[in-house]
């Protein structure tokens, strides 16, 4: 890299630090301040009361204060990343980093605590004394062999969790790596050879940890600057290090390279040779963590031997051993069950669920934060990635059980699976809501046909149906092309084995399906050699006549071209037998709860019947996520006070609801705040009768309804569910181009509900 390069990202790193606020972390009030009576409950007097409570019963603590949801990270700046001893201030960067994984990662509020302390005594007295206002201490970034006094001192005073990530969360991670590497290599614990270099706090933890899952004593050889950590070596030497003592004479890590099947590094660049690669077992595992530089550059260790399976603490290499896998999911289970400390039980189930993780099919959200990198577990892909949002289930709720299973949870959880459901939704905002539609789409298996059956994200949507539901998905694309893609986004499943396929360039049934779309538009201008050639090359047409047929119950397309083009051949071919499309419901999922919007596709200017309709239609809908519907008919006309357009299309829609009796609670025609705020509706119109904020919106036409879907989506944060075409009796869906895998999944289980659960 040239200096101006070097230049460049200095610059960009101090940017980002510095603005558009200095640091990266601030507090935000979780509670309103916003009167007299507010400050009243928040402070003096009501306060009071919280703190009678926690006097009577400290483990109240919990449900009055952030307490249970509150980590410290702790420093005295003595061994920061590559930086070494900078001092207490100067690793405060690191600390405010390391609070924002936490958040991130795993929505855990920390506090960075730099203190001027090298004391090791002392610094764990201090770190004692803040036990009342933290739920769990992470240690971080003390030097060895203090650190290992100060998490003695503390795990034996305090009666919160007490973690050393720089030990315990390296080993966790290095664990993971090193059972799948094992795996990939067929090579089993307790059978290898393990050289280490680096006697510090992480390559000690690390080696413990390895013992733990079944490497035998006798064979790990640990190395330091010294040379051979062995019996009776004085100089540079800890207790740590003397538990790994090995022989009786000196000896270089050239000499005991010989036949090892793991290195594991943990102290500088340009420890390992390639030369001492080729003396390692066949198919070597090299753990080359030193940061920024490894102990041997990957390629030089692969050109030493093309068969070496290789780790390092890089992001631009493969299999970054990154703790992030680790520390903020430990924590989240420790915390939920209230657990008093972080035993080796917990570690051993973290290590369990960050390796099967990683053997399992690549998440649709993993691959596209991390796109173009082949995503397949294998040699080059050992852990999984630290975006992969199923980390959050899946390593808490083991360490969740396993703190269960050992007796150190106060607050055990009696639904480990309902538990598991939870932490998923806080990771993926439309499990909660969608949970009603998928327990109906598993009382039946419905074959749904996916018009789009090459694109990538279909294929993840399909692996993850066959995964999740009962469905059968069925793809319409070449089969070669197909599985040239499952192949290379790692996925399981393959075309003819897992899932049907139509090919529609060479399918038995091509007579059948344009003989069918000819009789249903002979007499709309459509020739047989214009049917045979949209049977060829038009999918979403393909996909509606197999529905047609009976061949699917259910179609899936748009995730390219434009709406109305593909509705076009829908409403051709399955808008019979009373069905028509009703209009578009596009559900909102927004950090303060669920909101439904429609018509956002069909009716461009709908007429006073479709708005009606859409109502209806849209109060169905809700009630299929569990939500009682209130319906708000929205246009810029408020209760009469404008002749516009839409305000007389809303108000005779009005009456058309209002002509017979419904089971649901509708209002109009007014604005959208007026909408979601009671008491702004309230002064403008207090007969309204809509009881609370509405929860669905419709408008007058798709401009205003698709435009504050997009918006609430782009700048909101807004999470979209559909749309969800009503009217064409579950039959068909018709999805927007930025649809993702999730998304897909999510419109599999709406088109897999039976009509009998929403009418």
């Amino acid at each position: 890299m040239t200096d101006d390069a070097k230049d460049i990202l200095r610059q960009a790193a101090l940017d980002y630090h510095k603005f558009p606020k200095p640091g990266k972390l601030e507090i935000r009030a979780t509670k309103p301040m916003a009167n007299g009576r507010d400050l009243a409950r928040a402070y003096s007097p009501g306060v009071a009361e919280a703190c009678i409570e926690i006097k009577n019963d400290p483990d109240t603590a919990r449900d009055y204060t952030s307490r249970g949801n509150l980590v410290a990270v702790v420093t005295n700046g003595t061994a920061v990343l590559g930086l070494g001893n900078i001092g207490a201030l100067a690793s405060k960067p690191v600390m405010e980093g390391k609070a924002v994984l936490f958040k991130k990662f795993a929505n855990i509020d920390c506090f960075d605590i730099e203190l001027n302390e090298p004391d090791p005594e002392k610094l764990a007295d201090i770190v004692c004394a803040l036990e009342p206002t933290f739920g769990a201490i992470n240690l971080e970034d003390i030097k060895a062999p203090d650190c290992f006094i100060v998490e003695k001192l503390c795990r034996e005073r305090m009666n919160i969790p007490v973690f050393h990530d720089d030990q315990h969360g390296t080993a966790i991670v290095v664990g993971a790596a090193a059972f799948n590497a094992l795996h990939v290599a067929g090579k089993k614990f307790e059978d290898i050879k393990i050289v280490s270099t680096g006697g510090g706090a992480a390559g000690i933890a690390c080696l413990n940890m390895l013992l733990k899952l079944g490497v035998k004593r006798e064979n790990v050889y640990l190395c330091d600057i010294e040379g051979l950590v062995y019996e009776g070596r004085e100089k540079d030497m800890t207790p740590q290090k003397a538990d790994y003592a090995q022989g009786t004479t000196p000896a270089t890590l050239d000499d005991v390279i010989e036949g090892a099947d793991l290195f594991l590094g943990l102290s500088g660049p340009g420890v390992l040779k390639p030369a001492m690669v080729k003396k390692m077992a066949d198919r070597p595992i090299i753990f080359a963590l030193a940061n920024p530089n490894p102990e041997i550059d990957p390629e030089e260790a692969r050109a030493a031997n093309p068969d070496a399976i290789i780790a390092t603490g890089r992001s631009d290499f493969p299999n970054q051993v990154n703790n992030v896998l680790c520390f903020p999911f430990i924590f989240r289970g420790a915390l939920d069950v209230g657990a008093t400390e972080i035993n080796d039980e917990m570690k051993i189930a973290c290590v369990e669920g960050i390796a099967a993780l990683a053997r399992a099919t690549t998440s649709a959200e993993a691959a596209a934060a991390y796109k173009g990198e082949q995503l397949t577990f294998g040699a080059d892909y050992l852990i999984p990635k630290p975006f992969d949002p199923r980390l959050m289930g899946v390593v808490a709720s083991a360490v969740a059980g396993a703190a269960i299973e050992t007796g150190v949870a106060t607050r055990p959880v009696e639904d480990m699976v309902a538990y598991k459901a939870k932490l998923d939704g806080s990771v993926f905002k439309s499990a909660m809501i969608m949970r009603p539609v998928f327990e109906a789409a598993r009382t039946a298996s419905r074959s749904i046909v996916f018009a789009e059956g090459e694109d990538e994200r279909v294929l993840r949507a399909s692996q993850a149906i066959m995964e999740e539901t009962t469905d059968l998905p069925i793809l319409i694309g070449r089969p070669e092309v197909i599985e040239r893609r499952c192949e290379r986004a790692g996925l399981k499943i393959r075309p003819g084995v897992d899932f049907k396929i139509v090919n529609p360039q060479n399918d038995p049934r091509y007579r059948d399906y344009w003989e069918t779309y000819h009789d249903l538009m002979a007499r709309k201008g459509v020739t047989p050699d214009l049917a045979k050639a949209i049977m060829r090359t038009n999918t979403t047409a393909i996909a509606a006549v197999m529905v047609h047929r009976g061949e699917a119950d259910s179609m899936i397309c748009g995730t390219f071209g434009q709406f109305l083009w593909h509705l076009n051949y829908v409403q051709q071919i399955l808008g019979t037998g009373g069905h028509h499309p009703v209009g578009a419901l596009s559900l909102m999922i927004l950090e303060d709860g669920p909101l439904f919007i429609a018509d956002t596709q069909v009716h461009p200017e709908p007429t006073a019947e479709q708005i009606a309709e859409t109502v209806i239609g849209a109060a169905r809908h809700v009630r299929r996520f569990g939500v009682d519907p209130k319906v708000a008919l929205c246009s810029h006309s408020q209760f009469g006070n404008l002749d516009t357009s839409s305000g007389r299309r809303m108000r005779t829609a009005m009456e058309i609801l209002d002509s017979a009796p419904r089971d649901f609670a509708y209002e109009g025609e007014m604005h959208v705040d007026a909408a979601l705020d009671v008491e702004l509706r309230n002064r403008v119109f207090p007969a309204a009768h809509l009881p609370g904020a509405a929860n669905t919106l419709v408008f007058a036409n798709t401009d205003a309804a698709s435009g504050v879907r997009n918006i609430l989506k782009m700048k909101g944060g807004g999470l979209e569910v559909g749309p969800i075409l009503m009217g064409m009796g579950n039959r068909c869906h018709i999805v927007t181009p930025s649809i993702t895998a999730r998304g897909l999944l999510n419109m599999s289980a709406v088109a897999g509900t039976p009509v009998a659960h929403y009418g």
